[in-house]
């Protein structure tokens, strides 16, 4: 699945063509931001996760990709998996100062992902930060299929 602008977009679109709509919503949390994710697939559960975390992060219109990168991510779960994915995908900002602008997710099980990321880079003139987040946790972090496909439950250190 290929995102389409994940920055400042509502939709993806899947190597046929189709589009459709990102799924996550916000519950409470006393002091930090809870994120609930849904895909049809772990692969687009995983693509919204890291859409779900730039659009909460920036207001970053107008990106474009100028680095296209691998990344290879392991976990002893699946829960585990999400987690370190998502801190890896908040250390590309926080540490290097790239946006994501879209992606894919080419491998995954429970344990290994293989993901091709493209980025652009941050403009503090040109962008704006929404929420700052400091860490992705494990504090109530779960991933389970259901009868829709697949939901994520992550807590974001704000």
């Amino acid at each position: 699945v290929w995102c389409c602008r994940w920055v400042g977009c509502s939709f993806l679109a899947t190597p046929s063509g189709c589009f459709i709509e990102m799924h996550y919503r916000l519950f409470d949390h006393t002091a930090d931001l809870g994120v609930e994710v849904f895909g049809k697939t772990r692969k687009d559960l995983f693509v919204n996760g890291a859409y779900a975390l730039f659009d909460l992060l920036l207001d970053a219109p107008g990106i474009q990709p100028t680095v296209v990168r691998e990344i290879v991510i392991e976990g002893s779960d699946i829960t585990d998996l999400f987690v370190n994915y998502l801190r890896e995908i908040l250390y590309l900002f926080n540490g290097t100062a790239f946006v994501l602008t879209d992606g894919r997710v080419r491998q995954i099980d429970n344990h290994h992902l293989v993901a091709e990321i493209r980025c652009g880079r941050f403009d503090a003139r040109k962008h704006r930060i929404k929420t700052e987040i400091k860490a992705v946790t494990y504090h109530q972090a779960s991933v389970r299929k259901t009868e829709q496909g697949w939901m994520g439950r992550i807590i974001f250190d704000v």
